[in-house]
């Protein structure tokens, strides 16, 4: 028998697959319902985020519920969004930034849980992270390229979106068109969702 929504994510939270290779210890940070619409695929929490819990509760999340048009309200209704990390635990700093996602999480719990989303209308890949899991080859060869192509992922309910930690302004600096003229565009995209 197929497990309900809610028990999965019961059995997400509690997960410890991962906890060795952790260093602040295992607190998977997700958010769905069955009638969310909109599907944000990030890379993995902040310590911030892991701290509190909260998803994309950190500059990086104030600067994308701005690139979306959202209001907190909105981007934190399950019912409306769901968002599903590439790996749902802090993974610990590395050089610059943090690390990247523990590379075991989405093979064990995306597949399952996007079962569970029969009303996903759009898909956010924020980071090259997102991008090749769920674009696969039909990833271009930069992040820049992929964005760009946004029209070449929509039909199939995916939209590319650079990630908004305020490490990536150099790259926003370079493409002034991201913030001139693609967010116009997701933005009309969303409003269209009615959330």
């Amino acid at each position: 028998m197929r497990k309900t929504l809610p028990r999965l994510l019961k059995d997400i939270r509690a997960c410890t697959h991962c906890a060795d290779a952790l260093p602040c210890g295992p607190r998977p940070v997700l958010q769905a319902h069955t009638s969310a619409r909109l599907c944000i695929v990030g890379q993995a929490p902040s310590r911030k985020v892991h701290e509190t819990g909260i998803p994309w509760n950190d500059p990086s999340g104030d600067r994308l519920r701005e690139w979306l048009g959202l209001t907190r309200e909105q981007f934190y209704d399950p019912r409306k969004t769901a968002i599903i990390p590439m790996g749902f635990c802090y993974p610990g700093k590395a050089a610059s930034g943090d690390n990247r996602p523990r590379p075991e999480c989405a093979p064990r719990w995306h597949e399952v849980l996007n079962a569970h989303l029969p009303d996903i209308a759009l898909t956010l890949l924020v980071g090259q992270h997102a991008q090749a899991y769920y674009l696969g080859a039909r990833r271009k060869a930069t992040l820049c390229e992929t964005i760009k192509a946004w029209k070449e992922f929509l039909p199939r309910g995916y939209l590319p979106l650079p990630h908004p930690s305020p490490r990536n302004q150099p790259w926003l600096c370079r493409n002034p068109w991201f913030e001139e003229q693609f967010v116009l565009e997701a933005q009309n995209i969303i409003r269209t969702m009615n959330l």
